[in-house]
């Protein structure tokens, strides 16, 4: 099986997203993030794992990739989950893909990323894609218990930023309980140097659904009528109703355009409100 694969093999007509590849030296996460949605469909998701001789068959293989493609790094995953720390995969695969003409988006809501900054500097073409969920630290803790904080996020975004072209997902949209402050959030985010503000809206799925209503018991009603009664089914996801998704992805809209700053949401079918490029590659070097 290839590690580099086509991004969006599904080809969902949600997806405004250049063509690029995705890449990950693991196999599932570690953050726990109760919304994620690639845990309905990688086995043992929270459990990760390294991909076998992952740094060997890569060097194989990325010789066959077209001269400026994008690669993103990771989709399904993140290239600085805790694993990362003992193994260094991502930290190998850097190392290999700074000598070839290649677009690289490393995807993260970790720290750890600025163990590699120097090599990440080294790359010929890069853009970071920072996530932030909220400013919260109780909130935070419950929705990612095995990720950075959001102040380590936002001291990571601040210092990649000196260098490096950063975007920051304030994703995913989950009313109410990330959805009261969104100025503020995107205030914070201005602060640290991103360029760009992506967000969309939390989707249902059978086991993200259960994960969330057993950690917010409060919401189970409210989250029960709006995704189960009142939600739309696009794919393979229940999203909000599409007037609550307009208002609140038009919110942050109308906040990042205040500080300056550039918008675009993802997957939610809103793409006339988008400044930029849905995934921030707006911003890699143009040669």
């Amino acid at each position: 099986m290839s590690l580099i694969t086509p991004f969006d093999p599904w080809k969902s007509k949600l997806c405004t997203c250049p063509q690029k590849y995705s890449l990950s030296g693991y196999t599932g996460c570690g953050h726990g993030c109760l919304y994620c949605y690639a845990s309905s469909y990688i086995i043992n998701f929270f459990n990760p794992r390294p991909k076998k001789d992952f740094l060997n068959r890569l060097k194989k293989e990325i010789t066959k990739v077209p001269p400026g493609s994008i690669i993103t790094i990771s989709n399904s995953s993140d290239p600085y989950l805790p694993l990362e720390e003992k193994h260094k995969l991502t930290q190998g695969l850097l190392k290999i893909l700074k000598d070839y003409d290649l677009k690289i988006m490393l995807v993260t809501r970790s720290a750890l990323i600025l163990r590699d900054l120097e090599l990440i500097k080294e790359c010929r073409n890069v853009v970071v894609s920072f996530s932030l969920t909220t400013l919260k630290e109780e909130l935070a803790k419950k929705l990612e218990p095995a990720a950075s904080s959001p102040a380590q996020r936002l001291n990571a975004i601040e210092a990649l930023s000196k260098d490096i072209a950063v975007v920051c997902r304030f994703d995913p949209l989950i009313y109410p309980l990330n959805t009261e402050k969104i100025k503020e959030v995107v205030s914070a985010i201005k602060e640290t140097g991103a360029k760009q503000v992506i967000t969309s809206s939390y989707k249902a799925k059978p086991d993200n659904f259960k994960r969330m209503i057993k950690a917010f018991s409060e919401h189970k009603e409210l989250w029960e009528d709006l995704y189960l009664n009142k939600g739309k089914r696009l794919g393979r996801y229940i999203y909000l109703p599409k007037d609550l998704r307009k208002e609140l992805i038009g919110k942050v809209r109308s906040a990042a355009l205040a500080k300056g700053m550039d918008f675009s949401s993802c997957r939610e079918g809103l793409q006339n409100l988008n400044t930029k490029s849905c995934d921030g590659s707006s911003f890699f070097k143009k040669h």
